[in-house]
């Protein structure tokens, strides 16, 4: 069996409503969409979710990478040889991680399909659901009321607040949450690199008494000891996400005891093939592991759904970055209820229908 078509396109999704976190406003996405086709008509899809600021990268660098070298690296190779694909990928697209997550879901993909069965079974079935959180984006109090009341309404019982750019409001937002709403939800917040490590530890002090169970990437990804300082000073986990992008990142974190928890993204680290060797690190360590997502089409979130729903030590996930998407051409490829995701029982990531 030999690839023979590898096509591609673009996706421009509005969001239904704009977020910001701590270094961004985001409006609008593009995804870049692969199908794979073999000799005897067999499909696989992928999904590139760029961003510039965690991946590197552009639309328009994607669309590149397709056009020379994805194409012509895919083209007569064995689908099956997704190892050798990688490693050869690697090679020609070290700066390209969501490129090389788009190549790396088309193939499983395709191997889940000829297998005839959904990718996390072929993963390692360790489970069939998990729960995910919803996030709010950077908003005055008001408005970070009303999302976690219509959130928590939808049957979400995990929310996670965006923070970094004012430490006076992120306590006070974190504080009424749970003062208006309860504790019977669970509360996440992420300062996407806002804090120092003293407005970190300062943070922490503040909210203790709201139960939060993590925070998230609160100093500069460039710093680990700063991020290190911070996991020993306060006793709520500590997570690290963009300061993970690699298969070394995640060894060296680990060695130097930096974090309690990481932060998998299929986009950040090339796709499925990668994350599985990132987890196994976290798992050695004893480090827990969150999936996350950027601002994917459903395609990607299923592929992410796979990932967590196939290793026994992946508890906690972010798969939300599809939810305010407006035009995204995926549908019914897994199913939402009450905060708690369950992958499609078709094949390979689930019914594509385009």
């Amino acid at each position: 069996m030999k690839i023979v078509e590898v096509h591609n396109f673009s996706v421009d999704m509005e969001l239904t409503v704009p977020y910001t976190i701590a270094y961004e406003t985001v409006h609008r996405v593009t995804n870049t969409i692969l199908m794979l086709v073999t000799d005897t008509g067999l499909k696989g899809w992928g999904c590139a979710a760029p961003d510039l600021a965690v991946t590197g990268e552009t639309s328009e660098d994607v669309m590149s990478a397709v056009n020379d070298p994805i194409r012509e690296l895919l083209k007569g190779q064995e689908p099956f040889q997704i190892a050798k694909i990688t490693e050869k990928l690697k090679e020609v697209l070290p700066n390209s991680p969501s490129a090389m997550a788009m190549v790396d879901m088309a193939l499983f993909d395709m191997l889940a399909r000829k297998a005839d069965l959904p990718l996390y079974q072929l993963l390692g079935g360790y489970k069939n659901k998990i729960a995910t959180s919803i996030t709010i984006g950077i908003a005055p109090l008001k408005e970070t009321l009303a999302q976690a009341e219509k959130h928590l309404g939808d049957g979400f019982f995990i929310l996670k607040l965006k923070g970094g750019i004012s430490q006076e409001e992120d306590v006070e937002k974190i504080l009424k949450l749970r003062e208006v709403f309860g504790k019977d939800f669970v509360l996440r917040f992420d300062a996407n690199q806002g804090y120092s490590l003293q407005q970190s530890v300062d943070f922490m002090k503040a909210v203790s008494s709201a139960g939060l169970e993590i925070i998230e990437q609160p100093t500069c990804q460039t710093r680990d000891e700063r991020l290190g300082q911070v996991t020993q000073a306060v006793s709520i986990p500590v997570m690290a996400d963009e300061s993970i992008k690699t298969l070394k990142d995640a060894f060296r974190l680990a060695s130097n005891d930096v974090i309690d928890m990481i932060n998998i993204k299929l986009m950040k680290m090339g796709g499925i093939f990668q994350s599985l060797h990132v987890n196994s690190v976290a798992k050695a360590a004893g480090i827990e592991v969150m999936v996350g997502c950027l601002d994917e089409s459903s395609l990607g979130i299923s592929a992410g759904l796979h990932f967590a729903l196939s290793r026994s030590n992946i508890e906690f996930a972010d798969l939300d970055g599809h939810l305010d998407l407006l035009n995204d051409p995926f549908q019914g490829l897994f199913h939402l209820k009450d905060g708690m995701l369950y992958p499609s029982d078709a094949p390979g990531l689930g019914p594509v229908k385009l």
